[in-house]
């Protein structure tokens, strides 16, 4: 295989930088580019993009977005060799990379790569790469230098297992969001439960981000950033047209965008005003007394829902009066959780789950901030009904 003689970076935020660096510390000829100007010391820089470009073996993507990429393949494009292998490390969408392939021909390598700036210093990159295999072959050397190559039938698939394996991490990122809050709630010393989390299935992310997670102002570099991750994951739900809980979990992260994913995971749990309404909705069935609900409720409320086969709508008032203003009969027996809670901004969504007897009932909250705090505007609900014990039959509500 041909080494590239000379090599031109584009973009050099976070990942283009520690690719150029770790390229030039090779001994190879590398210049970059950046739109910011910016100018890391040890990579020669250029802000001719198109000069750098006509005299590169291999060109280097390493931009934000599909939009990114587009728009800096149209400003040098004349500029490029028929000869000019172009190489895209950056996280786009699928049907970016594939308009990018059909655009560039045999000449486009899309090279996802799965793994931060410490892997590209490390050399330990896994690399998802989609291309022809003259193209792929002489692009080798490069991409063997970032870590290990994994062939892939083309560029729109490597760019979706990208996504899918960015979907995996912000998982992760939620979850142990969950866990700390959850821990918190239980008065549970922050240094104990990340010692224990460390033993289980979020380890790795819990010792790589550990700095982070004490919820002081951070003061290590963000290898990811939320805004990139956000980025992925509003990709990912838009390509493949499928709810993605993360995208919103992590868009609506109190934090900068350029803050370091794990600061996601320190954001404060949801806060008291937003669960109160759930809380007097919870004190209504607990006791049977409808004021509750006249609490938790706006006026024009509606509830939901399928009772003996047939879709009912109650106003407000109509449900109250469903409720006999006192405790059920088998009420010690009876549980209620709040499940989810999602804000987003002047409105929230909410689930919950009630066990009354023989009853599982689903309910979900639209709640919307009103100017006296935090109302239900409606509920929908399921009833799942379980096989009942002989006996007197329980009041169903719902």
């Amino acid at each position: 295989m041909t080494e590239p003689h000379t090599i031109a970076v584009l973009g050099l935020g976070r990942m283009g930088e520690a690719i150029a660096t770790r390229l030039t510390a090779q001994g190879r000829d590398v210049v970059g580019w950046t739109r910011s100007g910016r100018a890391p010391g040890a990579v020669q820089v250029t802000g001719d993009a198109s000069g750098a470009v006509a005299k590169a073996d291999l060109v280097l993507l390493a931009l934000f977005d599909g939009p990114a990429c587009r728009q800096v393949i149209d400003d040098v494009r004349d500029s490029l060799r028929a000869d000019t292998i172009v190489l895209n490390t950056s996280t786009i969408a699928p049907a970016e990379a594939a308009g990018l392939a059909r655009r560039l021909g045999p000449s486009y390598v899309h090279a996802a790569v799965l793994g931060s700036v410490p892997a590209v210093a490390a050399g330990t990159l896994r690399i998802l790469a989609a291309a022809d295999q003259d193209a792929l072959e002489r692009a080798r050397p490069v991409l063997e230098a970032l870590g290990t190559v994994r062939r892939v039938e083309d560029a729109p698939t490597a760019a979706a297992l990208k996504l899918i394996a960015n979907s995996s991490l912000a998982g992760a990122v939620l979850a142990l969001r969950d866990s700390l809050r959850q821990a918190d709630a239980l008065g549970l010393p922050r240094d104990q439960v990340l010692d224990v989390l460390e033993l289980g299935q979020l380890g790795g992310l819990v010792a790589r981000k550990r700095p982070f997670l004490h919820g002081a102002a951070a003061t290590a570099t963000a290898e990811f950033t939320i805004g990139a991750l956000v980025k992925d994951m509003a990709l990912l739900a838009a390509a493949s047209n499928t709810p993605l809980r993360s995208a919103s979990g992590l868009a609506d992260t109190p934090a900068a965008p350029e803050d370091d994913i794990a600061v996601a995971v320190t954001a404060p749990a949801v806060e008291d005003a937003v669960l109160e309404p759930l809380r007097a909705y919870i004190r209504g069935h607990a006791t049977g007394d409808p004021a509750h609900f006249h609490d938790a409720f706006l006026p024009t409320a509606h509830i939901e829902g399928i009772r003996d086969g047939a879709f009912v709508s109650w106003p407000l008032d109509e449900y109250c009066a469903l409720f006999p203003g006192q405790p059920a009969p088998d009420e010690p027996t009876r549980s209620r959780r709040i499940d989810a809670v999602d804000v987003h901004g002047t409105v929230a969504t909410a689930t919950m789950t009630l066990r009354h007897g023989a009853d599982t009932f689903t309910d979900v909250f639209l709640l919307v901030r009103v100017d006296a705090g935090w109302r239900i505007a409606n509920k929908a609900y399921h009833r799942r009904a379980h096989p009942r014990p002989r006996g007197p039959r329980a009041v169903q509500s719902p």
